[in-house]
């Protein structure tokens, strides 16, 4: 499989405006065809928020390989003629699980010694599907003494799915529990959270302080997962 970079031959055919739409477990990919295009080749590129930052290293999408065939560890490319495309109202792909699934429509010229894949810059030829939420359910219990001034906070994390200690911080207020996480004095996790049930190192605080969970970026990581107070 060889690639070349659209920049570089200015009547290499274009995928444009390519849309996505997801509706009960399916995805529909639709874009425009430039003309006399009579195939593509559709990448299917999956990542969760885990490895998200080595998309582009091991999770590489097949471009980056330039003419090197494809392997294990890149995305999977399927053919798709525009017959197919005519006949399906688009492209439609199953999508299960967790995560997300980024999609990229490469143009196909065939030549003599086999399809060569356009490379585009501008990204018209990629969009990103969510294949849904997982749940992070966490409990936080207080233990105190008597006449002691400090408590023992004992905190509990339960996820579905693997989840970056990134993801989540949790923050601590005097005199009430934060409203959210800009609502006191912020602390990361230090550590990963496997799925299923995590405990936490006990927290000491003072017997007035309450300790909440949140996302550290909100729009980032609500996309992908849904935290859930027990």
């Amino acid at each position: 499989m060889r690639f070349m970079n659209a920049d570089a031959d200015p009547s290499a055919p274009r995928i444009r405006k390519l849309t996505l739409a997801v509706d009960e477990g399916r995805c529909t990919l639709r874009w425009l065809w430039p003309e006399q295009l009579e195939a593509v080749y559709v990448e299917r590129l999956e990542f969760n928020l885990m490895n998200a930052d080595r998309v582009g290293e091991e999770h590489r999408s097949a471009a980056d390989y330039g003419d090197h065939p494809v392997g294990s560890t890149q995305g999977k490319l399927k053919l798709y003629t525009r017959e197919e495309y005519k006949a399906n109202n688009g492209y439609v792909d199953r999508i299960t699980g967790f995560g997300a699934i980024q999609y990229t429509v490469y143009a196909c010229q065939m030549h003599e010694d086999g399809p060569v894949l356009v490379r585009q810059q501008d990204e018209d030829n990629q969009g990103i599907a969510s294949a849904g939420k997982a749940d992070i359910r966490f409990a936080i219990r207080y233990k105190n003494g008597f006449f002691q001034k400090r408590k023992t906070v004992l905190i509990t994390v339960t996820a579905e799915v693997p989840v970056p200690k990134e993801a989540l911080c949790y923050v601590r207020k005097q005199g009430g529990v934060p409203l959210n996480k800009d609502d006191g004095t912020v602390y990361p996790f230090v550590s990963d959270f496997a799925p299923g049930k995590n405990e936490m190192p006990p927290v000491e605080v003072a017997k007035d302080d309450y300790i909440r969970l949140f996302f550290t970026d909100g729009p980032k990581y609500g996309a992908a997962y849904r935290l859930i107070s027990d």
